[in-house]
This record gives structure tokens, sequence and C-alpha cells, in this order.
């Protein structure tokens, strides 16, 4: 029988999502520290490559949550929501802390980006097997009719712990200089540290709650699952369910998920080159005035149904990307608002830079006698209340004899970069990141409710994790590196990466527009 008290709901609701907040917040600092940890990890020359390779490692991270489904879904089904997400927690911050105690690749080499993998691995598996227990625990303990509108409560905590994470990050570097912060054992390892404080509160809180009702009783009738693995994949109709679940709903609401957030971040950061604070900061308020949301859709789906909310989400998504993203690029580029300074200051011998700062000037001699003089420059400018840098490098080759004689000279292409939006422009980015947020919100918020209601409760645990954590840890969780790699791969056209969530996420509203049905179940209590 499901808990119908407020307070018992309200008990269950708190203990079950601060848990599963601290996990996800765990996840993802590795995700928004990505550009850090690449310069930490592995090898310096080709920031473009370790780049990849972290964003790979995180990548690996989600590859592995399925496993963590099956392995631990099994537990759940065989020993109890309870007892198994307590273990996943405490690996999870474990092996967080952890990945804040590994030296960097100068100390140790290849061991350091080996060790980070391997806590990473953890991680992954550690999530795979947490969010389908918070999620199977309060949906067992709602009543009838407001299902949605509780394991909503749940679907706040992975938004609400990239909020965390975010929060943290920034608190932490802006109390500190750019080089302690970056520096090997510097201020980045800060926010894994302090991961281990929160998981000892979330443990001690999970170590009081009791076992969920529906599986007590079946545990009491000695109903439970001999075989949770076979009874949910080698059951024909039970897989049906699984495949339908993944391939009509989950897979794409997992490249909404990461795409309006994760992919969102990282894109401005890298490809719009928006200033490190500021980036995180148009993200944290995108985050802060959309997850209400996710509660209002499901409380909406437990209205109208689960089906069509959902697959709107994705929908607005096919279409709204591309012109989202392109603004963010033609809003912010430093070109035109550079060719807009030199309108105004046409003597180009002046300059009309806010600050220069000379970041190299050395002098090369080579073995055929000549002389090279390189020279790099970094300028800060101002237009329309934007700020922005500008550096180039300029290389003099000279002969060496009796006179020097200049051979060439070669001034590198500009690269622009720190923006520092004005505040109406952030604003209007702070929209937009709202708005793919707020698609995420339509997708995320009654897919719990949704796969919850797809299973009976002796193999529940396990049959909504694995679609679950496909559709998320592996359509989902491979957008930055996929979107990052195609972008490079494709330099003509910036906007090339957002191609694989569009796909998926099309792919999947056509699948679920024919084959889900928008049925509400009164009872999961089997």
């Amino acid at each position: 029988m499901a808990v119908t008290t407020t307070k018992g709901i309200n008990k269950v609701i708190f203990s079950s999502s601060l848990g599963t907040l601290i996990e996800w917040y765990d996840f993802y600092i590795f995700g928004m520290l990505a550009k850090t940890i690449s310069v930490q990890f592995f090898p310096e020359g080709n920031d473009t490559a370790a780049l990849l390779s972290t964003l790979a490692i995180f990548a690996a991270g989600f590859l592995v949550r399925p496993f963590g489904a099956l392995v631990f879904g099994r537990l759940g089904d065989l020993i109890g929501r309870k007892y198994t997400f307590l273990l996943t927690l405490v690996l999870m911050g474990g092996s967080t802390f952890l990945i804040g105690l590994v030296p960097g690749y100068k100390t140790i080499g290849i061991a350091a980006p080996l060790l980070v993998l391997l806590l990473r691995l953890i991680q992954g598996l550690a999530l795979g097997g947490e969010y389908g227990g918070a999620a199977t625990y309060v949906a067992e303990h709602a009543p009838e009719g407001r299902r949605g509108y509780f394991t909503a409560w749940i679907q706040t905590t992975a938004t609400l712990g990239l909020f965390v994470a975010l929060g943290v990050i920034m608190v932490v570097k802006g109390n500190m200089s750019d080089a302690s912060f970056n520096a090997e054992w510097g201020g980045w390892r800060y926010p894994f540290w302090i991961s281990i404080l929160l998981v000892v509160v979330s443990i001690y809180i999970r170590m009081r709650m009791n076992e969920s009702p529906a599986f007590a009783k079946l545990k009491a009738e000695k109903k439970t699952s001999v075989n949770p693995l076979k009874e949910s994949f080698g059951n024909r109709s039970n897989f049906k369910m699984v495949l339908l679940a993944l391939f009509g709903a989950v897979m794409g609401q997992g490249v909404i998920w990461y795409t309006g957030q994760l992919y969102a971040q990282s894109f401005l950061e890298n490809a719009v080159k928006i200033e490190f604070m500021q980036n995180r900061e148009i993200l944290l308020w995108g985050i802060a005035l959309a997850t209400p949301f996710f509660v209002f859709f499901g409380w909406l789906s437990d209205q109208f149904g689960r089906k069509w909310i959902m697959l709107t989400g994705m929908l607005l998504g096919v279409v709204f990307y591309r012109p989202i993203f392109r603004t963010f690029l033609k809003d912010a580029d430093a070109k035109v608002w550079m060719g807009k300074l030199e309108e105004l200051h046409p003597n180009k011998k002046l300059s009309f830079a806010d600050k220069d700062f000379l970041l190299k000037n050395d002098t090369v001699k080579t073995n055929d006698g000549t002389i090279l003089f390189i020279r790099q420059v970094k300028s800060i400018y101002t237009y329309g209340g934007n700020q922005f840098a500008k550096t180039f490098t300029d290389t003099t080759q000279v002969k060496a004899d009796c006179m020097l004689k200049v051979i060439s000279t070669q001034v590198s292409a500009p690269v622009y970069s720190d923006k520092i939006l004005s505040t109406a422009l952030k604003w209007k980015f702070i929209f937009l990141v709202w708005t793919m947020i707020f698609f995420v919100t339509m997708v995320y918020g009654p897919v719990a409710a949704f796969l919850v209601e797809l299973f009976p409760t002796k193999i529940r645990y396990t049959s909504m994790s694995l679609p679950y954590h496909i559709g998320n840890g592996v359509f989902g969780g491979l957008v930055p590196f996929i979107a990052t790699l195609l972008s490079t791969t494709f330099t003509s056209d910036p906007l090339v990466g957002l191609w694989y969530p569009i796909g998926v996420a099309a792919l999947c509203f056509v699948i679920g527009t024919l084959y889900l049905t928008n049925k509400v179940d009164k009872s999961i209590h089997d």
C-alpha cells in the first residue's frame, strides 16, 4: 500500500532525492571541469586532443551505466530498494573523492588518465543503480493518481545536481586566482573533495529509511523474483516493453537532456568562447528558472497522460536547436564587434584596446643562420557593453649577416576569447538556455512515472533501469563527445554536432508517436 499522508511522502521524497542529487553532483563535476581536467591528466601540446580525450573518459562513465543498471537492478529486485541504492551512494561518493586525489600527468604520467578512467567507470556503475532505485522507491510510496507529480521531484535531482556542481565550482573559482585554481593541486580539486561530506550526510539519512511498501509486501509473501534478469529480458512481452521504453521515449529524452544542459555549457565555453564564470552563470540562471517545470509537467502528466508531453518536448528540440545555437554564435561574434571598432578607429597605427598584454617575446636562432623574433600579444576590447580578448602572434624572420635583413613577417589569424557579454545579451542567452531546459522538463518530468508503470513490482528495478541508462547513458551521455568530435572534424559547419541529438530525437518521436499509448495506470502494486 502506498504512503498517503503528506508527511510520509515528503519524507520519502526528501530522503531519496537528497542522495540522488548528490550522486548527480558527483557525476557532473567531472564534465563541468572537463577543460581544466584535460590539462591536468593529459600531455601538453594538443589542447583539442586533450579535451576530446577528457570528454571520452566522461562518456565512458555513461557507457557503463547500463551495466550498473543490470547489476544493481538485479540486487534491488532481490534484496530490496533501500540497501541497494545505499551501496550505490557509497561507491559514487568514494570514487568522486578519489578522483580529487589522483596526481596529474606531470607527476605519474600515463597512470593519471588510467586511474581517472577507472574511477569514472565506478561512478558510472554506481549511477546505473541509483536512479532506478530512487524512482522506484518514490513511485511505490506515491498515492495513485499522483505518481507523475511525486516522481517528478526525483526528476529535478539530475538538473539540481548539475546546479549544485556549477555553484560549488563558481564559489571556489571566485575566491582564488586562475593560477591557483588551475594548478596541479589547485582549487579545481575542491569540488571532488567536498563530495565526501555530502555523501556522509546522505548515508545517515538513508540508513533511517524503510523499505518500499510494495517490495516489502512481495517479500513477506515470498513472491520476489528469483532471477530478475531472466524475467525482465527472457520474457518476450516484458522485453518488448523494455525496447519500446528505450526507442519510443528514453532515447529521445536522453539527447534532449544532455544537449540542453551539458552540451550547451560546453558549446558556450569552447565554441562561443564565453568567459568561464559568466558561462556558468548563464547556465545556473537557466536551470534555476526552469527547474519548477519538472514538477509541473509531472503533475500535468497525471491529468492528461505522459506520452504527448514527452514527445512534444522532443519535437521542440528537433525544431529549435539549430536556430538557438546559431544565435549564440551570431550574437557573440567578436569578429563583428572588432570590425565595428575598426570603423570607429580608422587609424590602424594607434591602439584602441582597453589593455594590451605581451604574452610572449622570444628570439630563436635557427641552424641556417636566420633569427626568428616571435611576439604574442593579447588585447582587451569593449564594444556595446561586451568585453572580449583578441590574441595574435607575429613572427619576423631575419638574416643574421653583417646587417639584419628582414626575410618575412607573418601574423597569425587572431583568436577571440574570454567574452563577457553585456547585461542585455547575457539575459538573452539565459532565456535561450532556459528555453532548452524547458524542453528538458517536458521530456524528463513525466518519464519516471512512465517507466515505473510499464513493469511489475518484482522486476521493476531491473526492467526500468536498463532502458533508462541506455537512453541517457549511451544516447544522451555521448552528446558532448560526438557533437564536439563532429564539430572538430567537419569545421565548415560549427553546428554540425547538433545533427546527432536532432536525428536521435526525431527518430524517437516517430517511434513514440506510432507505438506508445497515453494510458495512465492507476495501480502499480501487484
